[in-house]
């Protein structure tokens, strides 16, 4: 563990480097990836690593890894030996995953129904749309999947990405999420370009159009989940992977953006009542999956 770089000061995402591990609280590691838009534009991606009360370690998503990645990792989990699980939280958060388990074969791995259809050369022990398998390490963590969106099949699968397994850590008050929530500290010239600024928080921009189900109440369903999520877990910290981690003071950020989208979600809620009125939720799978090239982590 001599190597694990730790993170000593709030609000300095902008600083941290790829592919290094980070520790961000007790028993929590994080690690900054590379993921590039219109080969330009790196939106970043994430992996966390969480260290269970059993000695053996999580890992949550996964990143493109280096020679001094894997080294880091190694040391930390005894060359691999002690991951118990890897779990990939988003549906389209694919992309490093094969490499990932052709380095780690002996774990076990789990994901969204995604990544069980997708990467079937993976030898996946469970399905995140399982309740008992989101339950499977509490109380070290929690998982929780959002209400009012779709989370086996989003579509289209070109632009929802919108859903993800918001994971929580009690000991070191950390959440990990992917693209529901994003937060820019010091965002590039380029992502400026596209109305990003500093230090915000902000809901995946699919939340405007096809991140929630086309429901009148679809909205609302996502907003009491949130205040909910909120009520129960006091995190402090929260990792996101598109565009950094926010340390201290995460909770109030997360507060405050979900009471400002009041207007937002009432807008939706509207649009969908005069648009969508006979849209009933799916409650199965759909035809139209596995679209190529559309990965975004």
């Amino acid at each position: 563990m001599a190597s694990v770089v730790p993170i000593q000061t709030p609000n300095i995402a902008q600083n941290l480097d790829k592919n290094v591990l980070y520790l961000v609280g007790p028993n929590f590691w994080h690690v900054r990836g590379r993921f590039k838009i219109l080969k330009l534009i790196d939106i970043e991606t994430q992996m966390s690593i969480i260290k269970l009360h059993n000695g053996k370690f999580l890992i949550i998503d996964t990143v493109e890894m280096n020679d001094r990645l894997r080294q880091e990792i190694d040391l930390l989990t005894n060359d691999g030996r002690n991951i118990e699980a890897v779990i990939g939280t988003h549906p389209f958060h694919t992309v490093s995953f094969p490499a990932f388990y052709q380095t780690y074969p002996n774990a076990a791995y789990y994901g969204t129904p995604r990544h069980l259809r997708r990467l079937t050369e993976i030898p996946w022990r469970g399905n995140l749309n399982d309740r008992n398998i989101r339950k499977k390490w509490k109380p070290d963590i929690e998982m929780r999947i959002p209400a009012g969106a779709e989370f086996i099949n989003p579509q289209p699968e070109s632009s929802n990405h919108f859903v993800s397994v918001f994971v929580y850590h009690p000991i070191s008050r950390t959440l990990h999420v992917d693209d529901t929530i994003m937060f820019t500290e010091k965002p590039s010239f380029l992502l400026k370009l596209f109305g990003y600024q500093n230090g915000i928080m902000a809901f995946h921009p699919s939340i405007k159009n096809s991140g929630l189900y086309p429901t009148s109440n679809a909205p609302y369903l996502f907003r009491d989940w949130m205040r909910k999520l909120l009520h129960d877990w006091p995190f402090e910290n929260i990792c996101c992977a598109h565009l950094g981690i926010k340390m201290g003071g995460a909770h109030a950020d997360v507060t405050t953006l979900l009471n400002n989208a009041e207007p937002l979600f009432a807008k939706i809620s509207e649009k969908n009542r005069k648009k969508y009125s006979e849209y009933e939720i799916p409650v199965d799978n759909h035809s139209n999956m596995n679209v190529s090239d559309n990965e975004y982590g």
